[in-house]
């Protein structure tokens, strides 16, 4: 089981357990199974391009391979910037008390770009803060499951059917306008001879 979510916010704590909200949790699932003649399911696999190598489900979760085709862990892997500079390592935030923001301009959420929406099961929630939530407020923290190089911002809200964490990555869309403004003009510029007359079609 995943650690806790927990904030502090104004000096006093609040914790939650947490569930991924996913689309089966909402709509259930169906799936087609695949049987072999002997009634058994089937497991879907790949093979490499060069036929060498059999991949089954979950195998590239574990790590890559290079273009010399070398089997690169997960755990040598290191994340880099766009200038190619090795980027720290963000530990997860999950068990480990995070300040709250806010109350912010919920505005802010339209601007998130939501990867993970968890549900929120109270253990040990601030009376005011959940006073507040309860009254639409929004809350700002950093969010991250597990260690990797990719810091998350997640917003805490809540409503009657209960606390939700919307996880996600801060956009900014770009403004885009013209640099020189057309001026529309409606004057009458006189009778123009070069007009096509259709009745002689």
């Amino acid at each position: 089981m995943a650690k806790p979510i927990i904030v502090n916010w104004k000096g006093v704590q609040s914790s939650f357990k947490l569930e991924k909200l996913d689309r089966t949790k909402l709509y259930g699932k169906r799936q087609r199974q695949v049987l072999d003649p002997g009634g058994e399911r089937c497991e879907r696999a790949e093979l490499t391009r060069d036929g060498s190598l059999l991949i089954r489900t979950g195998m590239t979760a574990q790590g890559y391979f290079d273009g010399d085709g070398t089997w690169i862990a997960n755990r040598e892997l290191v994340g880099i910037d766009a200038s190619g500079e090795v980027l720290p390592k963000v530990d997860s935030t999950l068990g480990a008390e995070q300040p709250l923001a806010g109350p912010v301009d919920p505005t802010e959420v339209l601007d998130l770009a939501v990867r993970s929406v968890y549900i929120l099961t109270p253990d040990g929630l601030d009376p005011d803060l959940q006073k507040r939530l309860l009254a639409g407020e929004v809350f700002r923290f950093s969010f991250n499951y597990r260690a990797d190089y990719n810091a998350e911002t997640a917003f805490l809200v809540g409503n009657k059917s209960g606390f939700f964490a919307l996880v996600g990555q801060s956009t900014e869309a770009p403004w885009g306008e013209l640099e020189t403004v057309a001026q529309e003009t409606f004057e009458d510029e006189g009778d123009d001879d070069d007009d096509l007359d259709f009745e002689m079609f």
